[in-house]
């Protein structure tokens, strides 16, 4: 049998412990101390961080019953293989469309509007090749995953099935929330990463499909990385 409430209660509790942390992260980016960060020990805190919420929120889910179907997780025993790739094709495109979007909005913003957010960036780009395999093939990905299993995966699929909530409804909500689990990137920061997660939630409700916004969140990450921190960067 599957304890929603308990599931909700859990859930809920999660989202303003992380929306809390990102708060706490802010003030230490914003602190002298900031440059001082290592940025090798700051990817793995990341990568510890964000794996912890993953395991939280399916530790939450089985403690509940949850299914990983209300998720929007097909898995990949069983599934067809030309569903798998759709599902890892649509998603780089979607995050190939929003990482250009993202190019065209730096050219509308102001510079320092977004100084908080490229200085979290900066903190976390690597100086080597062994850093940048790390953050491309790990830390990348861990974020991806654990965001969009609890911002999208839980806060819309499992709710919309457990509560017969509109997903719609409970994608604006979420949206709110992952842009306040961003407040280390400055306010500015915090309402593009909200539209970016509205984009992301209204992919999920009409796909249904977790898979796409992970790979789509991955390729917008990556993306970023690598035209302001790499090879691609201006000297």
């Amino acid at each position: 049998m599957t304890r929603w409430l308990p599931f909700l209660a859990l859930l809920l509790t999660l989202t303003i412990g992380v929306v809390v942390l990102a708060r706490s992260s802010a003030e230490v980016i914003g602190s002298e101390e900031a440059p001082h960060l290592g940025g090798r020990a700051l990817r793995w805190n990341v990568v510890v961080s964000q794996g912890l919420v993953a395991v939280i929120v399916l530790a939450v889910a089985w403690f509940a019953g949850v299914p990983l179907e209300a998720f929007g997780w097909r898995g990949f025993a069983g599934v067809p293989a030309m569903e798998l790739a759709s599902s890892i094709l649509g998603g780089v495109v979607l995050g190939a469309a929003i990482a250009l979007g993202n190019v065209l909005l730096e050219r509308v913003v102001d510079a320092p509007a977004l100084r908080e957010a490229e200085a979290v960036r900066r903190l976390l780009a690597p100086a080597s090749p062994g850093g940048w395999g790390t953050l491309l093939l790990v830390v990348v990905p861990t974020i991806a995953i654990a965001e969009e299993l609890l911002f999208r995966g839980a806060l819309i699929g499992a709710l919309a099935v457990g509560f017969e909530i509109s997903p719609w409804v409970l994608a604006v909500l979420s949206s709110v929330a992952f842009g306040a689990a961003h407040s280390a990137q400055g306010a500015i920061g915090v309402v593009v990463t909200g539209v970016f997660g509205l984009v992301l939630a209204a992919a999920f409700v009409l796909t249904g499909d977790l898979l796409v916004v992970i790979v789509a969140h991955g390729v917008v990450d990556a993306v970023e990385f690598v035209v302001h921190e790499g090879p691609l960067s201006n000297p």
